[in-house]
């Protein structure tokens, strides 16, 4: 039986969801092995994001199943009021099935992506946003300079061509400075980065005086939260490994796809080096310094990384 009146029925007003959610999936099983430094590289991507943003929005953080420690620091990073929505997955949904979850409930107009991996540099937003507002047909941005598959852009080609005001042009365009900034973040090597570079040619628009990159990546993008709507759900069966489904999801809908030419994020990698390094301590120059002993061996390697996959299979897998 109700006793009295609820007092929020006297309340005449509730909080309001700012226009842009960024969101942000993290999943840190461990604190060893491959995932040594996570903590650090999500706490400089978080960290990127409350320094860097410049225009009003709310952070949704998604952990999917991560370890005590990174669910603890994301706890206590919302009771500071820095995390405006924060979800706490009980098991390992993917990473499809996360973005279900945060395309789906996000409250903003436009929604800001990120993998817990990426740094944002000062006033990486507004240009991306911005892109989205001019053109309404698009419906990704991604904020740095890069080429990705032709086939998964096929309606932003096409839309080029039929667009008198933009010019379509093929080349090579992306400096190798640029590419082998991304290429190296992944883990690449060198000399087959730069076969790989020096055999691919770019697909660009240009309008108003600006060349942007036909396509987008799944790490990192800006979108029309209706846009991404409406290609839910993606099929979610594996951790990952169907990002594109995204990506081909949004050209069949017709959705434009772009890269921005300047570098307003950046894909950091399990580690922090580089610029990134003063915000903890690398192990890769350690990792590293044993190549030419015999973990350098090839066939060693294999058998100690198929050790360490198994392990890790074992103990983490739901």
């Amino acid at each position: 039986m109700r006793v009295g009146q609820n007092p929020a029925k006297s309340v005449d007003y509730v909080a309001q969801p700012e226009k842009v959610t960024i969101a942000v999936i993290s999943y840190i099983p461990t604190q060893g092995g491959y995932y040594a430094q996570s903590l650090d590289v999500l706490k400089t991507c978080l960290s990127s994001i409350w320094e860097n943003t410049e225009i009003p929005y709310d952070l949704l953080v998604f952990d999917n199943a991560s370890c005590h420690d990174v669910r603890n620091y994301l706890s206590e990073m919302q009771k500071q009021d820095k995390i405006q929505y924060l979800v706490l997955s009980e098991k390992n949904i993917g990473k499809a099935g996360a973005w279900n979850f945060v395309f789906g409930s996000a409250p903003g107009e436009f929604v800001a992506y990120a993998d817990s991996d990426v740094y944002h540099y000062p006033g990486w937003l507004r240009p991306q946003i911005d892109l989205l507002e001019k053109i309404p047909q698009i419906g990704m941005v991604t904020g740095m300079p890069m080429w990705t598959p032709a086939e998964f852009s096929s309606a932003t080609t096409k839309w080029v061509e039929e667009n008198p005001d933009i010019s379509l042009e093929q080349g090579k365009f992306l400096s190798w400075d640029d590419y082998w900034r991304h290429a190296r973040s992944l883990g690449a090597d060198e000399q087959k980065a730069r076969a790989h570079y020096d055999s691919v040619e770019e697909q660009t628009a240009v309008f108003e005086g600006q060349r942007y990159f036909i396509g987008a990546a799944h790490f990192q993008f800006v979108a029309r939260k209706d846009a991404i709507q409406s290609v839910l759900p993606i099929p979610s069966e594996r951790p990952m490994g169907q990002v594109r489904l995204l990506d081909i999801a949004l050209n069949e809908k017709g959705y434009l796809r772009f890269c921005t030419p300047d570098w307003w994020v950046q894909h950091m990698g399990n580690t922090l080096q580089g610029e990134f390094e003063a915000h903890g301590i690398s192990s890769i120059t350690r990792l590293r310094s044993n190549d030419k002993k015999i973990w350098g061996i090839r066939p060693v390697r294999r058998v100690v990384n198929w050790l360490y996959h198994k392990t890790f299979e074992i103990l983490y897998r739901d």
